[in-house]
C-alpha cells in the first residue's frame, strides 16, 4: 500500500493543465461497445479506474492501439460475450463501479449481458435501481444469481422503444439507458435524464456516430433508434473536479496558480461557489489564474445568515467538490453549512481534519458546520488515510497547507481519480514523496 509523506507550508506557483475527465471516460468508453467500427479517444486520463476499465475491454475482446500517451483506437469489432462467465470478468469488473455502464452497449448490440455488484468509493448507498428500471422498460429481463451477479437478456435479442420518467437524475443511469435506446426499436423517451457536460459529450459523440438524440443539454432525451452506429473521434473535456481541486489547493496553500484550458462554459457554478467561500477568480480567455490570497472570506446570505454550500444535479453544485469546499472553509474567515446531500458517508473524513486543528461540527452524516480559522492557526499534520478518491485529494490539500509533516495512507484510492498528482504538484512547488 502506497503512502503519501507530504511536507506542508510550501507557497505553490506555475501553470498547471487538468487531466482529461475521469467521470466522461469511464462513460465514452463503454460507448465503444456500440459499434464494429474504430472510435479514436484523446484526452484521455492516466488514472487507474480508466485504466482498469480499458483492460476489461481488451479482455472482452476489444482491439485498443495506444496512439499517443492520451489517445486510443478502441474496435469492437469481435467482442467476446463469453467471456462475462468467467471468473476473471466477474473479478475486473467487481473492482470498479463505471463498469456498470458496459450493460446498456451490450443489451443494445448483444441482447445480454451480466454484471456482478460494482466496486468503487465507499462512500454510502449507490443503489443501481435507475439502470436496472430503465433497461427493463427497454424490454430487458433482470434476474440475480446468487447475491451478487446481475444477469439480463432480452427475449428476442431486440431492445424496444420505450417512455420513462426516471426516478432520480443519475448521470450513469441516464448514460447506460441512453446506450441501449440508440440502438433500440422505435422511440425511447428519457424524462428526468441527466444533463451534466459530460452527459451532453456522450451524447454528441453517439450522434456522431450516427444516432438520433433529440434534447441534449435538457432533461427530456428523444431517441429514435437506429439499426447500426459507425466510428468516429472523440475529445474529452478537461475534469472538472481536477480544475476545483486546484482552485481550493491555491486558496488553502496561498499560492498563484493558474489552470489551463479550463472549457469555463462548461464548469457551471464550480467557479462561482468557490467565490461565495471568498476565493478570488480570474478568467484569461480559457485559463483561470488564482491569485495568492493572504486571507479570504465566507459570504453570507443578505440577511446576514450562514452560508450553506451544497450539492445538486447539474447544473447545480457537483457533489464531487464537496470535500474540497469543505476543506478550504477550514482556512476561511467565516463559518460555513457544508451539506452532503446525496451520499451518507462522504463527510466521514472530517475526523481527520479535526486532529488536524480544524474547527468542524459534524451534524449527522450529511451535514458538517466549518468554522474557519482565518489562517490565523495553521492545521497540523498528522498520519491519516485516504477513505475515496474526493476525500483522499481534499486530505492532501489539508496537507500542503498543514504545518509539518503529514503522511497520507491508501494513496491508491486518490490515483484512482487523478493522474500522477504528486508529480504535477511537486512541480509547482509541492513537497509530496511517494513511499
Amino acid at each position: 500500500m502506497a503512502a503519501f509523506e507530504v511536507r506542508g507550508g510550501q507557497k505553490l506557483h506555475g501553470e498547471i493543465i487538468p487531466q482529461g475527465a475521469k467521470n466522461e471516460a469511464l462513460q465514452i468508453l463503454c460507448a465503444v461497445l456500440l459499434s464494429p467500427e474504430p472510435i479514436t479517444i484523446s484526452n484521455v486520463p492516466n488514472i487507474r479506474d480508466v485504466n482498469k476499465l480499458i483492460e476489461l475491454l481488451r479482455d472482452m475482446g476489444v482491439k485498443v492501439g495506444q496512439l499517443a500517451p492520451d489517445t486510443y483506437m478502441f474496435q469492437a469489432e469481435a467482442v467476446r460475450i463469453d467471456y462475462l462467465d468467467t471468473p476473471e470478468f466477474v473479478a475486473q469488473a467487481r473492482e470498479l463501479r463505471g463498469s456498470v455502464m458496459i450493460l446498456g452497449p451490450l443489451l443494445a448490440r448483444y441482447g445480454k449481458a451480466q454484471l456482478p455488484k460494482p466496486g468503487g468509493d465507499k462512500i454510502g448507498r449507490r443503489p443501481l435501481d435507475t439502470h436496472f428500471v430503465g433497461l427493463e422498460k427497454l424490454g430487458a429481463e433482470l434476474t440475480l444469481e446468487g447475491t451478487d451477479v446481475y444477469r439480463l437478456h432480452v427475449p428476442g435479442g431486440k431492445l424496444r422503444g420505450a417512455s420513462m420518467l426516471l426516478d432520480e437524475a443519475s448521470v450513469t443511469g441516464t448514460a447506460n439507458i441512453l446506450m441501449g435506446a440508440v440502438l433500440a426499436e422505435g422511440t425511447t423517451t428519457i424524462y428526468n435524464a441527466a444533463c451534466e457536460p459530460y452527459l451532453q459529450q456522450l451524447c454528441r459523440m453517439l450522434v456522431r456516430m450516427g444516432a438520433n438524440i433529440q434534447g441534449i443539454g435538457s432533461n427530456l432525451l428523444i431517441i429514435e433508434g437506429v439499426e447500426s452506429l459507425g466510428g468516429t473521434e472523440h475529445r474529452m473535456l478537461p475534469d472538472m473536479i481536477e480544475i476545483g481541486s486546484f482552485i481550493g489547493l491555491a486558496a488553502m496553500t496561498g499560492s498563484e496558480i493558474t489552470i489551463k484550458d479550463c472549457q469555463i462554459p462548461e464548469l457551471g457554478l464550480i467557479p462561482d461557489t468557490f467565490r461565495k467561500l471568498g476565493i478570488k477568480l480570474e478568467y484569461r480567455g480559457d485559463d483561470i489564474h488564482i491569485p495568492a490570497q493572504d486571507h479570504y472570506q465566507v459570504g453570507t446570505y443578505l440577511d446576514g445568515s450562514i452560508l450553506t454550500v451544497s450539492d445538486h444535479t447539474w447544473p447545480g453544485f457537483t457533489p464531487d467538490l464537496l470535500s474540497i469546499a469543505l476543506v478550504v472553509a477550514t482556512q476561511a474567515q467565516g463559518t460555513v453549512l457544508i451539506h452532503q446531500k446525496m451520499f451518507e458517508s462522504r463527510l466521514f473524513f472530517v475526523d481527520k481534519l479535526i486532529d488536524m486543528g480544524a474547527q468542524i461540527i459534524l451534524c449527522d452524516p450529511h451535514r458538517a458546520t466549518v468554522i474557519g480559522l482565518d489562517k490565523q492557526r495553521s492545521l497540523r499534520g498528522i498520519t491519516m488515510s485516504s477513505p475515496d478518491i474526493r476525500a483522499g485529494v481534499a486530505l492532501l490539500i489539508a496537507a500542503l497547507s498543514a504545518e509539518g509533516k503529514s503522511t497520507i495512507l491508501n494513496v491508491e484510492q486518490i490515483d484512482r481519480g487523478y493522474q500522477n498528482i504528486d508529480e504535477r504538484l511537486n512541480a509547482l512547488g509541492a513537497d509530496i514523496r511517494r513511499v
